[in-house]
């Protein structure tokens, strides 16, 4: 299944015939085959499936932290497959932002600090207005001084989704947010999430299992066995979970890995 826009909007990024296999021989994983899609820019984006579906695979491809077996990735107009060390690192700092399941966070440094990281290294100050706003949203207005350790779990995933913002880059991606976090804090952080890119035109990918994450989305793109098979738009929890049923149901992708790459 070939997943466009279809709306003329601009393209944040896109993967064309995307495959990825790990070992070789009786050992072969194939966990993308042909994975075409394209992510609007200023749009919400979840991407769901079941275990072993490929979705943390592809969100890796497409934000450049693995490479791809064949096909092309990009973002913006940056071509991602075949940047050497030195142009995947510019552009994790310039156009990436990311926010993971296990934090991330450099235990020497305070929180603001972690916070304020990416801009750091990449020569910028930050925006007072937008700063403030992404830090008493996440409710760490209190402990931007202490230091990870310090900070409970779910504290250190928000430092985490703040760090990812603050700097707005050209896309976030993020791998199960809100997992780390109670459900209040998680619906704080996904409505500013969803609030970010309302208001401020951020462009978010989200790997996640939970329907109710999922539904802050403006679109959710469901992988079985590696390939695309269907995607909601305006996705409710309720939506989002009857599709995963569908999915578990009918094996969607069955028989794919006898193809060749």
């Amino acid at each position: 299944m070939t997943t466009t826009s279809g709306t003329g909007t601009e393209i944040a990024a896109r993967a064309v015939d995307v495959w990825k296999v790990y070992g070789t021989g009786e050992a072969q994983v194939i966990a993308l085959h042909g994975v075409n899609v394209d992510l609007e820019r200023a749009r919400f984006t979840a991407i769901m499936g079941p275990s072993g579906s490929g979705k943390s695979t592809l969100m890796h491809c497409l934000a450049g932290l693995d490479t791809v077996t064949r096909g092309t990735i990009t973002i913006g107009d940056t071509t991602v497959t075949g940047l050497r060390d030195k142009g995947l690192t510019t552009l994790r700092r310039d156009k990436i932002g990311f926010i993971f399941q296990q934090f991330n966070l450099l235990p020497t440094l305070t929180a603001e600090e972690n916070i304020l990281l990416p801009l750091s290294i990449a020569g910028r100050k930050p925006d007072k207005t937008w700063y403030d706003t992404v830090i008493d949203t996440v409710g760490l207005r209190d402990r931007l001084h202490h230091r990870p350790t310090q900070l409970s779990g779910g504290q250190q995933q928000r430092v985490a989704c703040a760090r990812a913002l603050v700097a707005r880059p050209e896309v976030i991606f993020a791998d199960e947010p809100t997992g780390n976090l109670d459900s209040h804090a998680s619906a704080d952080v996904l409505g500013f999430l969803r609030n970010s890119v309302r208001d401020h035109q951020q462009t978010i990918v989200m790997v996640t299992h939970d329907p109710v994450a999922a539904s802050y989305a403006d679109r959710v793109i469901f992988l079985a066995d590696g390939h695309i098979v269907t995607e909601l738009t305006d996705p409710t929890a309720e939506t989002v979970l009857d599709t995963l049923k569908d999915l578990d149901v009918t094996g969607a992708g069955a028989g794919a890995a006898d193809r060749e790459v």
